[in-house]
């Protein structure tokens, strides 16, 4: 069992608002504004600090926004100034290409424009009272499940794709998967708007279980303080997608690049994001990284912070990506009068949470 510090979750709650003129970039050529979603920043904080040691980096400050992914994205398509863009899911970054913010390309490079990983894990009370194992004791009646609104939230949809994927990739049929995610969100006691709202939530006594990300519980648990998490055998690979803004300011490609390539993966690393490993995703090579298994603070096993999941599933392995083409509409899709059609959507519907 892993320790989770919720406390950790809460300490990036406030925002600094960029000074939005449109959707470009700051147009500071010794400036990089950051728009992403709240999870990395304390990650992004670190890599910055070890940006500005290099020749690329030097002189150069950031403006930073941070909040749901979702929202964030709207922000930016609404005209909030960003250089780069670290949002929870591809789609929300593609929603800035389709508004002509992002060039097409964003995603061709040897990562696929994903820039940090992790993956779902089940947060508990103390001691487990519940005894939760894995999703299907999250389906039974009397557990009270906490996780944000993937109409606003990039965690919930990974959360959602996580809980169906138990059942479709483990010789499920698609109807028993959506079996599944009907007793699912009847036991969900609230739908958040964010995953940092959900944890509100949690903290405050809200339901026995929380879904989130790993990398969260590794951050929280360094900071002292924490609760029990449990990785089910079979979770998925959270993919964090970064891209610059065709208007971005001229060290905005340095950064990104930084980011992608070792030392910004370390940070990664120290934080408790899995880098990214395009070769066997999910296993983190210390070496590649230039850091020790012990180095990683917080972990429960110092000998193996990032233990190997048994079934890890992939958006492009498992779920028709590439990106989020194959499972969007079919899980999260509303129709031309905002009815749901998706899986997740109509799931939601049926529970009543949508409308409270």
């Amino acid at each position: 069992m892993r320790k989770f510090n919720a406390a950790a979750l809460l300490a990036a709650a406030g925002m600094l608002a960029l000074t939005a003129c449109g959707s470009g970039g700051s147009g500071d050529a010794d400036s990089i504004s950051v728009v992403g979603f709240a999870v990395p920043e304390t990650a992004n904080k670190a890599i910055a600090k070890e940006f500005n040691k290099t020749p690329e980096g030097e002189g150069v400050t950031f403006e930073t926004s941070y909040g749901a992914s979702g929202d964030q994205s709207r922000a930016v398509e609404s005209g909030l100034e960003a250089d780069y863009v670290h949002l929870s899911v591809g789609s929300d970054v593609t929603r800035l290409e389709e508004a002509g913010l992002v060039d097409p390309e964003w995603d061709d490079g040897p990562t696929k424009g994903i820039v940090s990983t992790s993956v779902v894990v089940l947060a508990v009370r103390e001691g487990n009272p519940k005894n939760i194992q894995g999703w299907d004791d999250l389906a039974k009646p009397g557990v009270e499940v906490v996780t944000p609104n993937p109409a606003s939230s990039g965690s919930a949809r990974w959360n959602a794709l996580a809980a169906y994927g138990h059942i479709t990739r483990n010789g499920g049929t698609e109807a028993e998967g959506k079996a599944f995610l009907d007793k699912l969100f009847k036991n969900v006691v609230t739908l958040t708007n964010s995953g940092r709202d959900a944890t509100t939530a949690f903290l405050g006594g809200t339901g026995d279980v929380l879904l989130a990300y790993e990398n969260e519980a590794i951050l929280a648990a360094q900071q002292g303080e924490g609760f029990e998490y449990v990785i089910p055998e079979t979770t998925v690979l959270i993919e964090n997608p970064g891209a610059i803004t065709k208007d971005a300011s001229k060290p905005a490609q340095d950064w990104l690049d930084f980011v992608a390539g070792a030392e910004g993966q370390k940070q990664f690393a120290l934080t408790g994001f899995r880098p990214v490993n395009t070769e066997n995703p999910g296993v983190v090579d210390f070496d590649a990284i230039g850091v020790k298994p012990e180095d990683i603070k917080g972990a429960p096993d110092p000998a193996d912070p990032f233990p190997e999941i048994k079934h890890l599933l992939t958006l492009e392995k498992d779920f028709g990506g590439p990106g989020w083409d194959g499972v969007k509409d079919k899980l999260f899709g509303t129709g031309e009068e905002g009815e749901p059609v998706g899986v997740v959507t109509d799931s939601i519907a049926k529970s009543g949470k949508a409308t409270e």
